[in-house]
């Protein structure tokens, strides 16, 4: 089955050319929220490393049959960030990206929160915070009952992080030592009304994880070479236990007037704030 399971350090070569999909991933967010009005701007645009790294290099899937059993599953479980999930599957080619126009429309397949009925290579509905990690458990205990063999990946917003079944779900897992699961903290430190560290800090954070159990890795969210090795390192990890990633991610990253505001948390741009963020991305040169 084809799939992008490749354990192998990126070459310089696809490491730019993955830089370019994710300043098209940001281009494709920007847009998409702007002609839908409304949307979930800087956590899309502070995941998109995460995504295209997953979907680009490391998870062993096919688009083009999105119900193979044996395919490696992702959780979006902050689901409210649904216009880069969407953005990075219309890339992938789940569905034609002209899709992206129907974005939270009326009997759209693209709904604000992802939806599995609804949407080509969504494993698992998500929006109402807290819940994802506890899916993705439960794929990978169904998983090992059915004989199968793949990896689970769910990645967390750091605001949700101060839900508490997130960490009923962590002891379980690192108790339990359940291999194969991955979690990811998009840790842009920025959530709907102001900072994390003002809201409920999370730190010492990666020491809250080694308390449950899971082993920890860390890396920079938007060094997309950085991200590849460091989610291959977790998936290798896994065989033996759960394995969190921490990514250090920037809210609203692509876009100067966006960074790190969280006023960007919920907001569409109007037209003249498309254009310019527009702009910024295609200028953006690394």
């Amino acid at each position: 089955m084809p799939g992008c399971n490749n354990n192998s350090r990126l070459s310089a070569e696809e490491v730019q050319e993955l830089k370019q999909i994710c300043r098209y991933v940001r281009k494709m967010i920007i847009n998409t929220v702007a002609d839908a009005g409304c949307g979930h701007t800087g956590g899309s645009l502070s995941e998109v490393e995460i995504l295209v790294g997953l979907y680009f290099r490391i998870m062993n899937i096919d688009p083009h049959n999105p119900s193979w059993q044996e395919r490696d599953r992702f959780v979006l479980s902050k689901g409210h960030a649904s216009p880069g999930y969407y953005s990075v599957l219309a890339n992938r080619g789940y569905f034609y990206e002209g899709k992206l126009a129907d974005f939270n429309a009326i009997d759209s397949m693209l709904q604000g929160h992802p939806c599995m009925v609804k949407t080509p290579g969504v494993d698992m509905s998500t929006g109402s915070l807290g819940q994802g990690l506890s899916a993705g458990i439960g794929m990978c205990l169904g998983r090992d009952k059915r004989g199968l063999d793949f990896k689970v990946y769910v990645l967390m917003g750091d605001g949700e992080l101060q839900e508490g079944q997130i960490w009923e779900a962590a002891m379980y897992a690192g108790f339990h030592k359940l291999s194969g699961l991955i979690g990811i903290v998009d840790y842009n430190k920025v959530q709907l009304a102001g900072t994390v560290v003002e809201t409920l800090d999370l730190e010492p954070l990666a020491d809250k994880w080694k308390a449950f159990g899971w082993k920890v890795l860390e890396c920079d969210g938007h060094d997309i070479g950085e991200v590849v090795d460091t989610i291959q390192k977790a998936k290798r990890m896994s065989e033996s236990g759960p394995v969190v990633v921490i990514a250090k991610t920037i809210k609203g990253k692509g876009v100067s007037f966006m960074e790190g505001k969280f006023q960007w948390h919920a907001k569409a741009p109007s037209e003249s704030e498309r254009k310019l963020a527009l702009e910024e991305i295609d200028s953006c040169v690394e």
